[in-house]
């Protein structure tokens, strides 16, 4: 995957540079963080909301709130793990509204049969394999496998110590290998080899 949103050593000083810079008002500055981290940050919102309309929204409303809170912002962390972190309780939030949502109106449901479960069929995909996780475990796997962040990253976003994003990481992998082996092993991309 490609990783040039990522800050590396070349480029960390021009995101520093450019946060500062954004939080003396220059918005040309925030403007161009935007650019570098739209395409990653949607492509995480799709992944946690699972639906393109809804990581469009969450997209917006991130950088909204990244831009009231960049003050907010030290340098003890990288700058991509600081927008991932608010983009991560963002989406959580979004979430668990939705459920509170669907609960509300499964109470007005009485007259409606309930919808069987239904097996995951031989060509399940990454994304189906994504629906049958909780927020934070599709977060672990979005972040280390997708977007390939480090278990010390990926820690400080989730105030974790990175022993246990590691376990819990190495976990994910075993269920989700475990439920591609139950299937078969006939998916279209097999999930061993994603992660």
């Amino acid at each position: 995957m490609d990783r040039h949103y990522r800050e590396n050593e070349s480029n960390a000083e021009d995101i520093e540079l450019l946060v500062e810079r954004t939080k003396l008002g220059d918005k040309d500055a925030f403007t161009t963080l935007i650019r570098m981290f739209e395409k990653p940050m949607y492509i995480y919102c799709y992944h946690m909301l699972r639906s393109k309309e809804e990581a469009e929204d969450a997209l917006q409303e991130i950088f909204i709130k990244v831009y009231q809170q960049i003050h907010k912002y030290r340098p003890t962390m990288t700058f991509s793990a600081w927008l991932y972190k608010i983009a991560y309780h963002y989406s959580l939030n979004q979430i668990r509204s939705r459920k509170r949502w669907f609960r509300f109106i499964d109470r007005y449901k009485y007259d409606q049969p309930e919808t069987p479960v239904e097996h995951i069929g031989s060509q399940t995909t990454l994304k189906e394999y994504l629906d049958l996780l909780t927020a934070e475990e599709r977060h672990i796997i979005v972040l280390r496998a997708l977007h390939r962040y480090d278990y010390n990253e990926i820690s400080e976003m989730l105030n974790m110590k990175p022993a246990t994003v590691r376990k819990k990481y190495e976990r994910l992998r075993k269920k989700l290998q475990a439920k591609e082996a139950k299937e078969g092993g006939t998916v279209n991309a097999p999930i061993s080899k994603s992660i």
